[in-house]
């Protein structure tokens, strides 16, 4: 959800039942990351569902270690990791009670993120959103889960709630839902992103490098416009938000966006549909 999420799309979902998260990087500056934070709490009570942040540990971001500061300030409950798991963030955020969740594309990046402590693997699988595996899910929960007995979610192009019960009955925990909210009408995606969402379908995907030298779903009538033809390589943070300003990702799942809804509704649909789902199985 990079340059999609903010404060008004976490908020609705937390207080729809669903965790809902945000990049820290969406806020351009740790000043502001901090203002979100504290708007954040102050609109949320203590029902509502809990809120996280997704912080990118690579050593091409400048702003890892204040962020991670702010978290702790803050006591956010829930931090996610992609690009580097860390012992010492992972402890950082265990001093206040917080948990980790860690964004991985394979086995390998599973058992290290184990070994950093974290709270719970995220599996990227085939067809999601953004920075994507290429694995399938039944391969890709099943390696996981052969040695790994903590909490596992799932995404890729989920969005239907029956998808999070077929993801607990493979093997995950949880269902991790990205795409099916950017043309929510909370969402920070401008109105052509929202409207290209909504007139897509599977078939109007792409996974390239060609955007940031690493793998991504992309919307393929943004790249067609923007005419991109080759790898650029590794891209900087600063860069790569300036691509993406332009150049819209999304999963496999796109197809079932047909409308901007409020994220309430989006989050009371895919609960109903857990429950049918659930009560047509289950009997």
């Amino acid at each position: 959800m990079f340059l999609c999420s903010g404060p008004d799309l976490v908020v609705e979902t937390c207080k729809a039942g669903i965790a809902g998260t945000f990049p820290a990087l969406n806020q351009r500056t740790s000043e502001g990351f901090e203002d979100w934070l504290k708007e954040i709490q102050d609109r949320l009570g203590p029902d509502d569902a809990p809120y996280g942040v997704n912080l990118i540990v690579h050593q091409s971001n400048p702003r890892v270690q204040a962020d991670l500061e702010l978290c702790v300030k803050h006591k956010v409950p829930l931090i996610i990791t992609s690009l580097g798991a860390v012992p010492d963030l992972v402890n950082a955020v265990h001093s206040y009670g917080g948990l980790v969740f860690h964004d991985v594309i394979k086995r390998r990046h599973a058992e290290k993120a184990v070994e950093a402590g974290v709270d719970g693997i995220i599996a990227v699988a085939a067809g999601a959103g953004g920075h994507a595996g290429t694995f399938s899910p039944f391969a890709l929960v099943s390696e996981i889960r052969e040695f790994y007995d903590g909490a596992i979610i799932l995404s890729g192009c989920m969005t239907d709630g029956g998808h999070v019960l077929a993801a607990e009955a493979m093997g995950a925990d949880f269902g991790y839902i990205g795409s099916h909210f950017i043309a929510a009408k909370e969402s920070m995606a401008g109105d052509g992103q929202k409207d290209m969402m909504i007139v897509s379908s599977a078939q109007d995907i792409t996974y390239t490098d060609t955007v940031t030298g690493v793998g991504a779903n992309f919307l393929t009538p943004s790249l067609n416009a923007a005419s991109i033809e080759h790898a650029p390589g590794e891209m900087s943070l600063n860069e790569e938000a300036k691509a993406w300003k332009t150049i819209w990702s999304a999963g496999h799942g796109v197809g079932a966006t047909k409308e901007s809804l409020p994220a309430k509704v989006i989050c009371e649909q895919l609960i109903a549909e857990y429950d049918a789902a659930k009560a047509k199985i289950c009997g």
